[in-house]
């Protein structure tokens, strides 16, 4: 039964992961500006999860000071990563992009260590590692040496900070709140700094074609409800550099879907770098489970 309880936040996590995979894809097919894409995907998810929220509004006045400051902080950090990654999908492809957006474990290893004091195995490492070889060969045919694509490659390498330090915080702050009212929060956040940032920089809101408005909507039901969500629920059990490690699988599911939805081809080096992401992953998460599960006989 413990091993079964177990598995369902890895089971979550691989979900999360292949409905983050779509994101890519409905971003590209918009022909909004990328802080518009943004504010719509997170005004939607908002919007959609309200009637979740109603019932549980009260625990808002529970929340501290240092919870809320740290929901802000989430928020706003979330708000950039879309707007940086988003834009980079205007100036390089979808395999770079996503690529470069998933090297998180250099950033979620780093930062659980300083931030929560979390002790890293050499296999966790190795296993890291391994993951991001692979990540560096699935782009490796991809990348182009050119200063559109390269800036385009710089902007997803910003966004891979954003998010990291996203889930950093989100780790920190599901030990105490529930998913219902810090995912609630912490979109709600995010939405309000993308609409003061689309409002600043004076983008339309409104002038948008039926298929943008459908892919706001798409983003806010499928990356973002199913895919950020049941991350998010899995943050409370397993740690940031694991959340990391299972966002990995996104490159792979981003490349198959490119190739099917938007032509781009699949290189060799691309099915060798999934397979090691895959392997990564696999031995990560098998020695995490297998540590929590003699932990859990040990108490």
């Amino acid at each position: 039964m413990q091993s079964q309880n177990l598995f369902k936040p890895y089971l979550a996590l691989f979900i999360g992961a292949l409905s983050i995979s779509t994101s890519a894809i409905l971003v590209k097919w918009a022909h909004a500006p990328a802080a518009v894409i943004a504010f719509y995907r997170l005004f939607f998810t908002v919007a959609l999860m309200t009637p979740m929220f109603l019932p549980a509004w009260r625990e808002l006045l529970k929340i501290s000071k240092r919870d809320w400051w740290f929901s802000a902080i989430s928020g706003v950090l979330l708000a950039f990563h879309f707007i940086l990654w988003f834009e980079s999908l205007n100036y390089t492809s979808v395999t770079s992009s996503v690529v470069l957006v998933t090297l998180q474990p250099l950033f979620a290893f780093a930062g659980g260590y300083v931030f929560f004091k979390e002790r890293l195995t050499i296999g966790a490492l190795l296993s890291g590692l391994l993951a991001i070889a692979g990540s560096t060969i699935i782009s490796w045919g991809d990348f182009r040496i050119s200063g559109q694509a390269l800036f385009g490659d710089m902007l997803a390498l910003l966004a891979c900070m954003m998010i990291t330090g996203y889930w950093l915080f989100g780790q920190d702050l599901r030990k105490r709140l529930s998913l219902t009212i810090y995912t609630y929060v912490v979109y709600g956040i995010s939405s309000l700094t993308l609409l003061l940032y689309v409002l600043c920089f004076r983008y339309p809101l409104f002038s948008y074609k039926k298929t943008d408005w459908l892919c706001f909507i798409l983003l806010a039901i499928i990356p973002t409800l199913l895919g950020h969500s049941l991350m998010n629920w899995s943050v409370k059990w397993v740690s940031a550099a694991t959340i990391s490690m299972g966002i990995l699988f996104e490159p792979v599911g981003a490349a198959i879907l490119a190739y099917f939805l938007l032509g781009e081809m699949i290189q060799q080096s691309q099915w060798i770098g999934g397979s090691l992401i895959l392997l990564g992953i696999g031995t990560y998460l098998w020695s995490e489970n297998r540590k929590k599960t003699l932990q859990i006989q040990e108490s």
